[in-house]
């Protein structure tokens, strides 16, 4: 079913870049998007629930570190839609092992995500693919993915990699 929805949608995308109307805005549950953003959205939704379905039949997982970066144009969206109340002032780099690099900034409360690690973070939080995503859909804590490996901060406050997830709250 996944697959033949997956067609589905990109069957519809291939319509709309053929009729002329790649790149528009679409309304989706977190906001406005483009195709791509909803893209990441729709595939990010079902590697969720697709670990979920996995783990209760005691089956392997289908996330993987390239499905994780067809996943961040969506997260990186996101953030700022889902951050929670917070006066926290902080600039935070992101890398994700054998991937990219981002920044995202606090300013009293105010999210900014960056294309690029800020310069000075107080922390830089270094994470495994999987384990990124896994966090990021609230399926493992950062001291679980600390204690697996999954997970290394520093920088001149890195014990701020510990509350990062706790700053989002996922709909």
């Amino acid at each position: 079913m996944l697959v033949q929805q997956t067609d589905v949608f990109l069957d519809a995308v291939d319509r709309a870049c053929a009729e002329g109307r790649a790149g528009r805005t679409l309304l989706t549950p977190l906001g406005p998007t483009d195709q791509d953003v909803l893209a990441a959205y729709l595939l990010t939704h079902m590697l969720g629930h697709g670990y979920d379905l996995a783990r209760g039949l005691r089956r392997p997982h289908m996330i993987n570190e390239a499905r994780v970066a067809l996943c961040l144009p969506f997260l990186k969206t996101a953030m700022p839609r889902i951050a929670v109340a917070s006066t926290l002032t902080a600039r935070f780099t992101l890398r994700i092992r054998n991937g990219p690099a981002f920044g995202v900034s606090f300013i009293e409360g105010a999210v900014r995500v960056l294309s690029d690690p800020p310069e000075n973070p107080d922390c830089t939080v270094l994470t495994e693919p999987v384990t990124f995503l896994l966090i990021a859909l609230g399926r493992l804590g950062p001291w679980q993915a600390m204690a697996r490996g999954g997970v290394l901060a520093w920088g001149r406050k890195p014990w701020r990699a510990l509350r990062f997830p706790t700053l989002f709250d996922a709909p």
